[in-house]
């Protein structure tokens, strides 16, 4: 009964310390997007391009894509400030750990196993930008595509931060259908790289 008991109350403190930890990470990074419209501009392209992949008049499906590039600009740029702006936070409060499952105190004791959000934000800012600008010259297809893989990839990294990387995929899936490892392999090359590198994966896996 005895090792009951510890146990118990080890796992008692274990939740509490985990749940303590997640919630000031939720607030943390929620604190710096309610002062952006990041979410309501995914969601109105995530529609959008749906709406225009239906669309079967070619002429009403170039001014959706015309408005759609309109909010695409926008949200890059609010993405830029947000990642800007999150980069000014200490170290210490935006390690990640790398471990499929959330562990109290991981980031604080074993740093050489986390990456650093400030630096992932950064990589999906950079992503959102160039998808946006259309580099590579992709179809408005092709585009629609890989924009909704680096918005999903992003989502997935905040979720990753706030809670894990199992809990971040499973959401992935829930919401987009869609699961991690495919969101990372339809990004654009220079984001995979970057992210790859970040989070210690291999590139083309």
């Amino acid at each position: 009964m005895e090792i009951l008991t510890l146990v118990a109350l080890f796992a008692t403190g274990f939740y509490i310390l985990k749940s303590r930890e997640q919630r000031l990470r939720i607030a943390l990074l929620a604190s710096h997007l309610g002062r952006h419209q990041i979410e309501k501009l995914m969601e109105s392209l995530t529609s959008g391009y749906m709406r225009c992949l239906g669309e079967d008049d070619a002429e009403r499906r170039q001014q959706i894509w015309h408005l759609l590039d309109a909010t695409e600009e926008k949200l890059s740029a609010q993405f830029d400030s947000f990642a800007a702006e999150f980069s000014r936070l200490p170290e210490a409060v935006t390690r990640v750990s790398k471990l499929p499952v959330a562990i109290p105190m991981f980031t604080h004791f074993f740093p050489a196993a986390t990456f650093d959000m400030r630096q992932a934000l950064l990589i999906h800012a950079s992503g959102i930008a160039g998808v946006m600008r259309n580099e590579a010259g992709r179809t408005p297809k092709s585009k629609a595509f890989t924009m909704s893989a680096e918005l999903f990839l992003m989502q997935h990294t905040c979720h990753w931060y706030c809670r894990s990387k199992t809990v971040a995929s499973a959401r992935m899936i829930a919401q987009h259908q869609t699961q991690y490892l495919q969101a990372l392999g339809a990004v654009s090359p220079e984001t995979r790289r970057a992210y790859s590198a970040l989070i210690g994966r291999p590139a083309a896996q």
